[in-house]
């Protein structure tokens, strides 16, 4: 739902029903008597406010604490001030700070109040379409993400570990959307595309680093039951024996490496999960229990496309989510 409505704030009853009267063909009319009562309302439907108009002059506080408060809290609404013209220092202030878009002079010019309104929604109208198609193109980038990362577990397998990496990748991408893995965050702010393509680089290499290290410490597997007291010993208190059936009670050990923030350095943790896989080199199959997920060691055969297939599961999961 886009924001359409006009806030309006100001300590005069009869201001307020005649800017209600004036305005409420233009857009739907909300209206406040006090600085306290709009924060009130902005606290409460800021979701539905596209444009914060409010009076300077109140006797509890001054509107531009309200349009200062505005500004910190619900910062795509746009905000104006309505004040005497003794009043324009303070009203040249609030421009100065950041705290409105624009102000009107009291008493009103009718024809100008309404253009500056409807200039005013418009520019709501265009923040929010603004913020919808960066809001999509961010949700596209962590969606590229999540693919390049499972992508990656590829080449960093087969470099570090092992060629036949298949059955361990495609059991650990299966057990990823079964515990509802999400798409990873990306910090824009400490980040830009060179930097999260280096951090991912390094990200690659620490964790094929890691998966070698927890082959000394895995060590082999004759059957299923040392392979599981292996997994066992390594994850304790994350995975258990109960009732002969091998129970993974943390879903992060399934998804840890693949949700992490980008930028983050990936733990040895995060990683066993992966290395126990490579080291049993066999498909496990992963089904939801009461307290966790079950473990089967005697998983089918690696499908063909499966690794487009699991990346694509994977996304469609975690938007549907």
């Amino acid at each position: 739902m886009r924001a359409d409505k006009i806030l309006y704030v100001d300590d005069e009853p009869m201001a307020l029903k005649y800017f209600e009267r004036l305005v409420n063909t233009m857009a739907p009319v909300l209206t406040a008597s006090s600085v306290e009562e709009g924060q009130a309302i902005l606290q409460a439907r800021s979701d539905e406010i596209a444009v914060l108009i409010t009076d300077q002059r109140m006797p509890t506080a001054y509107g531009n604490e309200l349009l200062r408060y505005a500004r910190d809290h619900h910062p795509g609404i746009v905000r104006m001030l309505t004040t005497a013209y003794s009043e324009l220092g303070e009203a040249i202030e609030a421009i100065n700070t950041g705290e409105i878009y624009r102000y009107i002079t009291k008493p009103w010019d009718l024809e100008l109040l309404r253009t500056d309104l409807r200039n005013a929604l418009e520019l709501s109208n265009l923040r929010s379409e603004r913020d919808e198609m960066l809001r999509e193109k961010l949700a596209v980038q962590q969606q590229q993400l999540l693919a390049g990362r499972v992508a990656q577990l590829a080449p960093v397998c087969a470099g570090f570990v092992r060629l036949d990496y298949e059955a361990a990748v495609h059991s650990f991408v299966q057990a990823a959307s079964a515990a509802d893995c999400a798409i990873p965050n990306i910090d824009w702010g400490r980040l830009d595309h060179a930097e999260l393509a280096q951090s991912e680089a390094q990200r690659g290499v620490a964790i094929g680093q890691a998966l070698r290290a927890a082959q000394s410490t895995l060590g082999t597997f004759a059957d299923a039951a040392q392979a599981g007291a292996a997994l066992v010993q390594a994850l304790p208190g994350r995975v258990e024996l109960q009732g002969g059936k091998l129970l993974v009670l943390d879903r992060a050990v399934f998804t840890g490496l693949l949700e992490a923030e980008a930028g983050a350095a990936p733990s040895a943790e995060q990683a066993t999960w992966l290395a126990w896989l490579l080291q049993w080199n066999r498909p496990v199959q992963v089904e939801r229990a009461d307290n966790g997920w079950a473990l089967r060691l005697e998983g089918s055969t690696v499908p063909a496309g499966w690794m487009a297939d699991g990346i694509t599961q994977l996304i469609e999961d975690a938007q549907a989510r």
